[in-house]
């Protein structure tokens, strides 16, 4: 049964996507992003949004909200799939259990370093991975860089899978990151990224894991002094767009936005590798306890149960994996 709010909400999606006939002007539309104002993402946001406004002739707009000011990243997912808001840059993690064919990236170590996300992503795998969206409401227009993520803690390092054993682990809301963790002897917390920094600092979880920029950028390097590349897990960003209004769109705005959107993606990408680099020599600089893990075998065999309950319970997409894999 259909709640009263949800309804409301979709007689607001309604309404805004009436207005998107392609004779009915210019028209103005809403983005999300969770990032600072800093921030590689947001700043390609921005430029997303000039290059709409440019290449369209001031025919489509985009105002973009950063920081999160329109709710969490799963709530604005929702809001971008039903048409409560048109625009959003999101993270292919918590977009996984909404479309199964994104939750393949989650898949740890599927990708070996980000070049191998690169070459799979703007080629078939990623035609195929925003296919699956566009049956959730959302279509991909363009990938972003969210770089390697790996384990950082208050503890120790991190060398071998036994060090994970018994370790509370902060990770996304998402089951094949919790299983993870557990596969490794650990004790997953899923919990909003806003709760972190406290739950390190006190204690509530022993860790967390992330890319440089993310770990350096929210001071989770203040209260968990260890960092381990593990690079477990390398998880790209869409610029996602609602899907009734990409259909309502003519050929030439299609074309015009997604040029636009790949154009921002370029920038992204050169503006992450800048970040990624001075956030490690700044933790470094910290006195961050920094140790690579030169054989990561041993994480990777952990990780068969995830692979095996994954595609048991997705066996259609298995030629995807298989196809990601041969990609490397």
């Amino acid at each position: 049964m259909i709640s009263f709010k949800q309804a409301a909400i979709a007689a607001v999606a309604t309404a805004l996507l009436a207005g998107y006939s392609v004779s009915a002007g210019a028209v103005e539309w809403r983005g999300w992003n969770i990032h600072k104002p800093d921030y590689p993402n947001t700043v390609a946001m921005d430029k997303f949004a000039e290059l709409l406004e440019e290449k369209s002739g001031g025919e489509i707009t985009l105002k973009m909200f950063h920081s999160g000011t329109l709710g969490t990243q799963p709530d604005a997912i929702e809001q971008v799939r039903i048409g409560a808001l048109e625009i959003g840059n999101f993270n292919l993690g918590p977009i996984g259990p909404v479309a199964p064919e994104a939750n393949v990236v989650s898949l740890p170590f599927i990708f070996s370093d980000m070049d191998h996300m690169h070459r799979a992503l703007d080629g078939e795998a990623g035609e195929q991975i925003s296919a699956g969206m566009a049956k959730k409401g959302l279509v991909a227009l363009a990938w972003y860089d969210s770089g390697a993520r790996s384990f950082y803690n208050s503890k120790k390092p991190i060398e071998t899978p036994a060090d994970v054993e018994g370790m509370k682990v902060r990770v996304m809301n998402n089951d094949l990151y919790s299983g993870m963790i557990s596969a490794l002897g650990g004790n997953p917390s899923p919990m909003a990224f806003s709760e972190v920094y406290q739950s390190l600092k006190t204690g509530v979880v022993d860790g967390a894991e992330n890319n440089w920029p993310s770990y350096e950028s929210t001071g989770h390097y203040e209260v968990a002094g260890y960092y381990s590349l593990s690079q477990h897990l390398i998880i790209p960003e869409c610029v996602c767009i609602n899907a009734q209004v990409w259909e309502s769109l003519s050929d030439d705005q299609k074309a015009i936005v997604k040029e636009a959107a790949r154009e921002s993606a370029e920038l992204q990408r050169e503006l992450w590798a800048e970040r990624a680099k001075a956030s490690r020599e700044k933790v470094l600089e910290s006195g961050v306890q920094f140790n690579e893990i030169p054989d990561k075998s041993a994480f990777q065999d952990a990780m068969k149960p995830v692979y095996d309950t994954y595609l048991a319970d997705n066996p259609d997409l298995k030629p995807l994996v298989e196809l990601i894999q041969s990609s490397n």
